[in-house]
């Protein structure tokens, strides 16, 4: 509803479609997307939500429920605006839809988010998913993995079929190439293929290797929680692309194209060829693959407590070898182990700020979030509302 009264507010008019993508957590695999490692994501009900419709005079125009100024321009120029950053993400999928093939025209779009920007839920790949997904509706197309063939037929009612497993993959390719390319951010694929593929009460065991997707039963008297920081992440900085650098260049001395290839022994061996950063990372990152085959064999035992354990030290791992922490993430985990039914907690997303995600059982959730606001209040002189999220299937 809030989407649609925000179109009809600003262009006049209903808009023909509306869709969500959902925002997605990391709940174990931190950085490991880029180095072909495995993920363990969710897909939470925090939407990024376009309403939208055509237009005939070739042009695009944005607004936003975030910010102020509308963005419009011609599809014949996909420029970037330094006064509406925001509208990059946009702006580089429709680049990498034209490369592949994709013939659209102008439209209007309203967007509104309910995922919390830069606090590391990935509204970025939710924008992403959302666009492509919008211009799919409005503009139907199949994409393949090279270019696009016939477009899919609409049923009676106006509606496309769903997407198909190899199309989702294609079109998470695809937003990760305009993430990469137009926006600057070298991330992985997890966070897209997370907004895609997410199952409701299931976590995704995601190899980006080969980029297949395995559900794992998240079920049981247990609740997520996520403590925003505050402190607000830009991924679009240096710090994210240094570190993925360092991961590179540390499997490239070893002799591996990624470190998903190198164990603890391999690494050890080739400790003198790595400078310490180099080697702190590279610990960081074989050490997490390892969390997530742990955790995911946890998760399928119903063993929250154990699995929660692989949350800590996922964190201490980030705090301590790979540097993306900062105080107040740390802050977060401690005041949260405080707490007796706290079953884990450590930093989700890429780092930097952002927040902390936290299994927690489920009958303690209200006495958990006071005692999280409370105390970090206390430590940190920030107003902080932990928030409860749910699993939900992925857009489509």
């Amino acid at each position: 509803m809030r989407v649609g009264n925000l179109f009809k507010e600003s262009f006049g008019y209903t808009p023909t479609h509306v869709v969500k993508a959902p925002g997605r957590l990391e709940l174990l695999g931190n950085h490991t997307d880029y180095n072909q490692g495995l993920v363990l994501s969710l897909a939470v009900d925090k939407y990024i939500f376009i309403a939208s419709s055509p237009r005939s005079d070739g042009f695009i125009e944005l607004v936003s429920s975030a910010f102020s100024e509308k963005e419009k321009f011609s599809i014949s120029e996909l420029k970037k605006n330094p006064t509406a950053p925001w509208a990059d993400y946009i702006k580089g999928v429709l680049e990498q839809l034209r490369k592949h093939g994709v013939h659209f025209g102008g439209f209007n779009a309203a967007i509104h988010g309910t995922v919390p920007m830069g606090a590391g839920l990935s509204s970025s790949a939710a924008l992403e998913v959302a666009t492509a997904l919008t211009v799919r509706q409005l503009f139907p197309f199949t994409l393949t993995s090279t270019g696009s063939t016939l477009p899919p037929k609409r049923d009676a009612k106006g509606g496309l079929r769903p997407l198909r497993h190899d199309e989702k993959l294609n079109l998470a390719r695809l937003c990760q190439r305009a993430e990469n390319q137009y926006v600057g951010v070298q991330s992985g694929i997890l966070d897209q293929i997370s907004s895609l593929f997410g199952k409701q009460f299931h976590a995704m065991e995601i190899d980006c290797q080969d980029l297949s997707v395995d559900h794992v039963p998240l079920m049981g008297e247990i609740a997520i929680l996520i403590c925003d920081s505050g402190v607000k992440h830009s991924l679009v900085g240096g710090d994210y692309n240094e570190l993925r650098q360092l991961c590179e260049s540390a499997a490239q001395k070893i002799g591996m194209k990624a470190l998903r290839a190198v164990d603890s022994k391999m690494l050890a061996e080739h400790k003198s060829k790595l400078t310490q950063r180099e080697y702190q990372c590279a610990c960081h990152v074989v050490g997490e693959i390892q969390r997530v085959i742990y955790g995911a064999t946890a998760l399928r035992e119903d063993d929250f407590t154990q699995f929660g354990q692989y949350l800590y030290q996922s964190h201490e791992s980030s705090r301590d070898l790979f540097g993306n922490s900062i105080e107040e993430l740390d802050a977060l985990v401690e005041i949260a182990r405080q707490h007796p039914a706290t079953l884990g907690a450590r930093l989700t997303g890429g780092g930097f700020g952002g927040a902390t995600i936290n299994l927690v059982r489920r009958h303690a959730v209200e006495d958990f979030s006071q005692h999280m606001s409370t105390e970090y209040k206390m430590r940190c002189g920030r107003e902080m509302k932990p928030l409860l999220c749910q699993v939900v299937d992925g857009a489509n």
